[in-house]
């Protein structure tokens, strides 16, 4: 016959896997948007074979986007007029910076490692607010901390770079 003792073990492990389950997947639910955040900018930064890529030379700026005209640096990329780059605070009206084009439009995003590490800024945000989640909620500090901690380091490298 089950003792009051063993039933109420039973009832602390279930409600401990049902903490560990919910926690665990709102951790991973906050990594995969973190992941697809970044991805819509990311994979054309980073995979750059048959992209049209050149530079952009900014001549003139929106509320959210600035243009300029697009000079070519790989074969098969054509020369526009213009061509559109979202504004942020390091994009500024008569730099000139290195790009890639959005296949099938006149959008440009930055290329090289500032691109990459601006695209990659949701993924750090991401795991900065996963790394809480973790610690409080699964009680993983030290995997909580090398979380915050890289996502605090890609944060601040991009900010640096930029």
């Amino acid at each position: 016959m089950p003792t009051a003792v063993s039933s109420s073990q039973g009832a602390h492990a279930v409600l401990r896997f049902g903490r560990v389950a919910a926690m665990g997947t709102v951790a991973v639910l906050i990594l995969i948007a973190g992941v697809w955040g970044s991805w819509g900018t990311a994979q054309h930064v980073m995979l750059t074979k048959g992209r049209e890529s050149g530079t952009i030379a900014v001549t003139r700026c929106g509320e959210d986007t600035c243009s300029g005209p697009f000079t070519p640096v790989s074969s098969g990329a054509q020369p526009r007029d213009r061509v559109v780059i979202e504004k942020t605070v390091a994009v500024k009206k008569g730099q000139t910076y290195t790009v890639v084009v959005k296949p099938g439009s006149d959008d440009v995003v930055r290329s090289g490692p500032a691109g990459v590490l601006y695209a990659w800024v949701p993924m750090g945000g991401a795991l900065l607010l996963a790394s809480v989640v973790v610690a409080g909620g699964l009680r993983r500090t030290r995997v909580a901390w090398v979380m915050a901690g890289s996502g605090a380091l890609l944060l601040t490298t991009a900010f640096a770079v930029l």
